[in-house]
Protein backbone atom coordinates (compact mmCIF):
# COMPACT_ATOMS: atom_id res chain seq x y z
CA UNK A 1 0.00 0.00 0.00
CA UNK A 2 1.32 3.29 -0.54
CA UNK A 3 0.31 6.56 0.55
CA UNK A 4 0.89 10.17 -0.28
CA UNK A 5 0.51 13.17 1.65
CA UNK A 6 -0.02 16.43 -0.85
CA UNK A 7 0.08 19.55 1.17
CA UNK A 8 -3.39 19.94 1.63
CA UNK A 9 -4.15 18.21 4.53
CA UNK A 10 -5.34 15.04 2.27
CA UNK A 11 -4.14 11.58 2.28
CA UNK A 12 -4.22 9.53 -1.25
CA UNK A 13 -4.61 5.76 -0.30
CA UNK A 14 -3.03 3.63 -3.86
CA UNK A 15 -6.16 2.99 -4.99
CA UNK A 16 -6.42 6.74 -6.15
CA UNK A 17 -9.09 7.39 -3.14
CA UNK A 18 -8.70 11.07 -1.21
CA UNK A 19 -9.45 11.44 2.06
CA UNK A 20 -10.19 14.27 4.19
CA UNK A 21 -12.36 16.74 5.16
CA UNK A 22 -13.65 19.48 2.87
CA UNK A 23 -14.77 22.93 3.64
CA UNK A 24 -17.42 24.70 2.22
CA UNK A 25 -17.46 28.18 1.45
CA UNK A 26 -19.02 30.57 4.80
CA UNK A 27 -22.61 32.42 3.95
CA UNK A 28 -23.57 35.02 5.88
CA UNK A 29 -27.01 34.62 7.13
CA UNK A 30 -27.93 38.03 7.08
CA UNK A 31 -31.17 37.74 4.71
CA UNK A 32 -33.61 35.32 3.03
CA UNK A 33 -35.41 32.85 4.64
CA UNK A 34 -32.87 30.00 3.17
CA UNK A 35 -29.36 28.86 2.90
CA UNK A 36 -28.59 26.04 0.44
CA UNK A 37 -25.61 24.44 0.20
CA UNK A 38 -25.81 22.49 -3.47
CA UNK A 39 -23.86 20.30 -5.17
CA UNK A 40 -22.19 18.13 -2.19
CA UNK A 41 -20.33 14.94 -4.08
CA UNK A 42 -21.97 11.52 -4.56
CA UNK A 43 -19.07 10.37 -2.19
CA UNK A 44 -19.97 12.26 0.84
CA UNK A 45 -20.50 10.25 3.92
CA UNK A 46 -20.56 12.49 6.73
CA UNK A 47 -21.58 16.50 6.48
CA UNK A 48 -21.15 18.66 9.58
CA UNK A 49 -23.20 21.94 9.71
CA UNK A 50 -22.11 24.54 11.76
CA UNK A 51 -23.67 27.86 12.62
CA UNK A 52 -21.66 31.02 14.00
CA UNK A 53 -24.06 33.86 15.50
CA UNK A 54 -27.30 32.86 13.27
CA UNK A 55 -30.49 34.72 14.19
CA UNK A 56 -33.47 35.23 12.68
CA UNK A 57 -36.15 37.74 12.85
CA UNK A 58 -39.30 35.71 14.48
CA UNK A 59 -39.89 32.61 17.16
CA UNK A 60 -40.17 29.29 14.26
CA UNK A 61 -36.99 27.80 15.28
CA UNK A 62 -34.27 26.68 13.00
CA UNK A 63 -34.40 23.73 10.26
CA UNK A 64 -32.80 21.68 7.84
CA UNK A 65 -33.50 19.78 4.88
CA UNK A 66 -31.84 17.36 2.63
CA UNK A 67 -32.73 16.26 -0.89
CA UNK A 68 -30.93 14.51 -3.97
CA UNK A 69 -30.48 16.38 -6.94
CA UNK A 70 -34.40 16.35 -7.73
CA UNK A 71 -34.51 18.75 -4.61
CA UNK A 72 -34.98 19.15 -0.93
CA UNK A 73 -37.23 16.42 0.93
CA UNK A 74 -40.13 18.18 2.65
CA UNK A 75 -41.79 15.12 4.22
CA UNK A 76 -40.08 11.60 6.24
CA UNK A 77 -38.00 13.21 8.47
CA UNK A 78 -38.57 11.42 12.07
CA UNK A 79 -37.03 12.15 15.37
CA UNK A 80 -36.96 14.70 18.55
CA UNK A 81 -35.57 18.14 19.26
CA UNK A 82 -35.47 18.72 22.98
CA UNK A 83 -34.68 22.58 24.22
CA UNK A 84 -34.59 23.67 27.80
CA UNK A 85 -33.02 25.87 30.13
CA UNK A 86 -34.34 23.78 33.01
CA UNK A 87 -34.08 20.11 33.89
CA UNK A 88 -38.00 19.62 32.30
CA UNK A 89 -37.70 20.12 28.76
CA UNK A 90 -40.02 20.82 25.82
CA UNK A 91 -39.12 18.31 23.07
CA UNK A 92 -40.38 18.79 19.32
CA UNK A 93 -41.35 15.48 17.28
CA UNK A 94 -39.61 16.46 13.87
CA UNK A 95 -41.63 15.95 10.32
CA UNK A 96 -41.33 18.08 7.11
CA UNK A 97 -37.46 18.91 8.25
CA UNK A 98 -34.41 18.09 11.27
CA UNK A 99 -35.79 21.03 13.84
CA UNK A 100 -32.35 22.02 15.01
CA UNK A 101 -33.54 25.01 17.24
CA UNK A 102 -37.25 24.39 18.58
CA UNK A 103 -40.44 27.06 19.05
CA UNK A 104 -38.27 28.64 22.28
CA UNK A 105 -36.13 31.27 19.92
CA UNK A 106 -37.51 34.67 19.34
CA UNK A 107 -36.63 37.20 17.27
CA UNK A 108 -33.33 38.32 19.65
CA UNK A 109 -32.28 34.31 19.48
CA UNK A 110 -28.41 33.91 18.53
CA UNK A 111 -27.88 30.33 17.77
CA UNK A 112 -24.10 28.53 18.11
CA UNK A 113 -22.95 25.23 17.62
CA UNK A 114 -23.24 22.36 14.90
CA UNK A 115 -25.44 19.50 13.44
CA UNK A 116 -24.09 16.97 11.44
CA UNK A 117 -25.52 14.19 8.98
CA UNK A 118 -24.17 11.15 8.85
CA UNK A 119 -24.69 8.13 6.22
CA UNK A 120 -26.45 5.26 7.77
CA UNK A 121 -27.44 2.88 4.98
CA UNK A 122 -26.11 3.62 1.44
CA UNK A 123 -28.74 1.54 -0.42
CA UNK A 124 -31.40 3.18 0.98
CA UNK A 125 -29.68 6.60 0.97
CA UNK A 126 -30.57 7.08 4.85
CA UNK A 127 -29.03 9.56 6.99
CA UNK A 128 -28.74 9.94 10.92
CA UNK A 129 -28.95 13.76 11.90
CA UNK A 130 -27.68 14.97 15.61
CA UNK A 131 -26.98 18.71 16.55
CA UNK A 132 -26.31 20.89 19.39
CA UNK A 133 -27.15 24.69 19.38
CA UNK A 134 -26.57 27.01 21.97
CA UNK A 135 -28.80 30.38 22.06
CA UNK A 136 -26.70 33.00 23.56
CA UNK A 137 -29.81 35.54 24.63
CA UNK A 138 -31.96 32.93 26.37
CA UNK A 139 -29.44 30.14 27.81
CA UNK A 140 -31.62 27.87 26.17
CA UNK A 141 -29.76 24.22 24.92
CA UNK A 142 -31.28 22.47 21.75
CA UNK A 143 -30.33 19.04 21.14
CA UNK A 144 -31.65 17.28 18.29
CA UNK A 145 -31.28 13.65 16.34
CA UNK A 146 -33.65 12.52 13.81
CA UNK A 147 -33.29 9.85 10.57
CA UNK A 148 -34.45 10.40 6.91
CA UNK A 149 -34.29 8.31 3.03
CA UNK A 150 -33.87 10.04 0.76
CA UNK A 151 -35.23 9.12 -3.03
CA UNK A 152 -31.34 9.24 -4.33
CA UNK A 153 -27.91 10.38 -3.17
CA UNK A 154 -27.94 13.30 -0.78
CA UNK A 155 -26.40 16.35 -3.36
CA UNK A 156 -27.79 19.64 -1.25
CA UNK A 157 -28.41 20.75 2.57
CA UNK A 158 -31.12 23.50 3.05
CA UNK A 159 -31.04 25.92 6.40
CA UNK A 160 -33.94 27.90 7.07
CA UNK A 161 -35.98 29.82 9.61
CA UNK A 162 -39.21 28.08 9.55
CA UNK A 163 -39.72 29.39 5.62
CA UNK A 164 -41.54 32.14 6.95
CA UNK A 165 -38.61 33.97 9.51
CA UNK A 166 -35.42 35.41 7.80
CA UNK A 167 -31.75 35.56 8.53
CA UNK A 168 -30.49 38.36 10.09
CA UNK A 169 -27.22 37.92 11.72
CA UNK A 170 -24.35 34.96 11.22
CA UNK A 171 -22.40 32.93 9.29
CA UNK A 172 -23.29 28.94 8.40
CA UNK A 173 -20.72 26.81 7.06
CA UNK A 174 -20.36 22.60 6.03
CA UNK A 175 -18.11 20.50 6.28
CA UNK A 176 -17.81 17.40 4.14
CA UNK A 177 -16.14 14.12 4.20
Amino acid sequence: MSTTIDGSNSVTINSGAILGITSGTAVASTSGTSIDFTSIPSWVKRITVMFNGVSTNGGAGLFMQIGPVAGVETSGYAGTVLYSTTLTPTATNMSSGFTLAGSATSASSVLNGLATLSLVNISTNTWAEQGVLGGSDNNYVHISAGVKSLAGTLTQVRISGGGTNTFDAGTINILYE
